[in-house]
């Protein structure tokens, strides 16, 4: 996983060398100014006891004999000071560049993450929750971005810092240096153990929040039903539970974090303890200067101690990543089952033959959903699929546009295995209406038109008049300009389909897949949806899950589906003569139709 982000980070390198080059100006910066403050402290300590010991000038820098004492420390101070300034500037341009840097990797792996998403198959949607997908492409993409600008630029610095600030501290003595740095094997030791502990628990924090995020998507998609049994307070329980686990496992998290600084602080004030002690003696004997020695030495060990310090974060930010880049990658990495393969055929127009021949198909392999069926429809007809929940009705139309592959056998259209189609060829010619259409929040227009973006308003006002939804969008408060609210909210149900239907028929579309559109609506909306399924039918190739007579009686072709099995084929009259599923469905209805007319008004209707 380590190499996976190293070679992320390979793709940003010009940018990450910026960033590692001003990072270490900022470095050699600072040892300067430190520097040139422990020459100033010995220049002034030298002026005041003219007998101790010359200050060492380094580079073989010296003032001119001319020079005062003061004129000395001034130059000194000056020079601090221009030192600073430049400090500052370039840290104001690293933070920049930081930033960029940042930024431009969120976007770019958020959006490969997102385009990744869009050709995964639906299996793997079935198999993740939407709220863990949504953790991936926002907070697990923040995770992989900070191992780049938050790891490997930091701990390049760390260790070429500590290389810098080592080298320093042997030139000005050696054996002072080896004192000082005993317990630093002691520090890498304390990391690495930390470091395995609480790696599984940043993988456990990640999954306490994807539930967390589940109850909350959850809860606002649900709200009607959590406000219509009064279930407030319930689902607030919930939520709180849900929170205090999160709470709680940062909590761990942050105890160790919180136990592991002290010890590492604890161990680099050893280290000053043995600067004063030892260093002390030096400078008193005279073997180490005041200032180029116990001082400059004094401020190496505080940044060295920083950098060491930083081995805290680091470690959790790797954990922290590490775990981000599984869930990220995991993504990144998933097959794509069902996808557009360049050597496909192309077919930009289709006549609507539809041919299944021994088709099987199961979600999981213990489990088939669809046994052998077979069957074929010419081109403009209409196929009506009857059964019970659950019998494979719709599993049965997701096959036609490879929505899911077939385990075993052929879908055909043309005569051309769908397989050996062009993906977005076969789905251009083929309109999707499902029972729950998703409505965008968007323009009632930009709904439309959602599978040809650049159409021109003519053909989507075409559109909505054929699926009989033009009334209804003109009385909107601004007609197809109007945004509709999220999920259609702002629609009644019937609407939403004549808008899905509308959608669908923009694609002028050869089949037509209708999965029960008429599903739990009152019988005038019911009308009205027909209406608009007898406009889209003309001239199309149509199936459409359905139980009512009305829907049915339009069918040239009934498929009754049984336990993933065709059990009944035939039109409508043809099976109305034979026992069995169809005519129970057909006596169901006529007794449910006769009790709902009021007496003596009932005219029965037969297909």
């Amino acid at each position: 996983m380590i190499l996976r982000l190293l070679g992320l980070a390979w793709n940003y390198r010009s940018t990450c060398i910026g960033v590692l080059l001003q990072q270490l100006a900022l470095v050699v910066l600072g040892l300067s100014i430190l520097g040139l403050t422990g020459l100033g402290i010995d220049v002034i300590r030298y002026h005041v006891q003219p007998g101790g010991m010359a200050p060492r000038w380094p580079l073989g820098m010296r003032p001119r004999a001319e020079w005062t004492s003061m004129a000395t420390v001034a130059t000194i101070s000056a020079s601090i000071l221009c030192l600073a300034l430049l400090h500052a500037a370039l840290k104001w341009w690293a933070t920049i560049s930081a930033s960029r840097l940042a930024q431009h990797m969120i976007v770019q792996l958020r959006t490969d993450v997102y385009d990744k998403l869009q050709r995964l198959n639906f299996r793997y949607f079935d198999d993740h929750d939407s709220s863990s997908l949504i953790n991936r492409v926002s907070a697990d993409v923040q995770a992989v971005r900070r191992f780049v600008d938050g790891v490997i630029i930091e701990v390049v610095i760390i260790f070429l810092s500590l290389v810098i600030y080592t080298g320093y501290m042997f030139s000005i003595h050696v054996t002072l240096t080896l004192a000082c740095l005993a317990t630093t094997p002691l520090l890498w030791i304390l990391a690495v153990r930390f470091s395995r502990v609480v790696k599984p628990m940043h993988l456990q924090s990640r999954q306490l929040v994807d539930h967390l995020v589940r109850r909350l998507v959850e809860n606002i998609r649900g709200v009607s039903m959590v406000k219509g049994f009064g279930q407030e307070q319930a689902e607030v329980s919930r939520f709180r539970h849900h929170n205090d686990l999160v709470r709680d496992k940062k909590r761990d998290i942050f105890w160790r974090t919180s136990t592991f600084q002290p010890a590492m602080a604890m161990l680099t004030q050893i280290n000053r303890a043995a600067l004063l002690g030892y260093g002390g003696y030096l400078t008193v004997t005279g073997d180490l200067p005041l200032g180029l020695g116990l001082f400059t030495f004094a401020g190496l060990l505080q940044q060295f101690a920083a950098q060491v310090g930083q081995i805290t974060n680091i470690t959790s930010r790797i954990q922290t990543s590490l775990v981000g880049a599984e869930r990220v990658f995991e993504v990144l990495d998933a097959p794509i089952e069902i996808g557009v393969e360049e050597r496909a055929r192309r077919l930009p127009q289709c006549s609507g033959r539809v041919r299944f021949e021994q088709v099987s198909f199961a979600y999981s392999t213990d489990n088939p959903v669809l046994r052998d069926i077979s069957f074929e429809v010419d081109a403009g007809q209409c196929v009506a699929i009857v059964g019970p929940t659950g019998s494979g009705k719709s599993s049965l139309l997701q096959l036609i546009p490879r929505l899911y592959d077939a385990i075993r056998g052929g879908v055909h259209v043309d005569d051309i295995d769908v397989r050996c189609l062009h993906l977005n060829d076969l789905r251009r010619n083929v309109g999707c209406v499902f029972q729950e259409s998703f409505i965008f929040s968007n323009t009632a227009a930009a709904n439309i038109a959602f599978g040809v973006p650049h159409v021109d308003q003519a053909q989507i006002r075409r559109a909505a008049q054929l699926a009989d939804a033009e009334e209804f969008i003109e009385q909107l408060p601004e007609g197809y300009e109007t945004v509709i609210g999220e999920h259609g909210c702002t629609l009644s149900g019937g609407q939403r389909q004549r808008l899905a239907i509308a959608r669908a028929l923009l694609l002028n579309p050869a089949i037509l897949l209708l999965d029960d559109p008429t599903a739990s609506v009152d019988p005038e909306t019911e009308d009205q949806i027909l209406g608009a399924v007898d406009n889209a039918m003309r001239g199309r190739t149509t199936f459409v899950v359905a139980h009512r007579l009305s829907t049915l009686r339009r069918a040239d072709l009934v498929l009754v589906l049984l336990n993933g099995e065709i059990v009944q084929a035939g039109s409508p009259t043809e099976l109305l003569g034979q026992n069995g599923y169809f005519q129970k469905l057909y006596g169901t209805q006529i007794e449910i139709d006769r009790r709902s007319q009021p007496r003596g008004t009932f005219s029965e209707q037969v297909p």
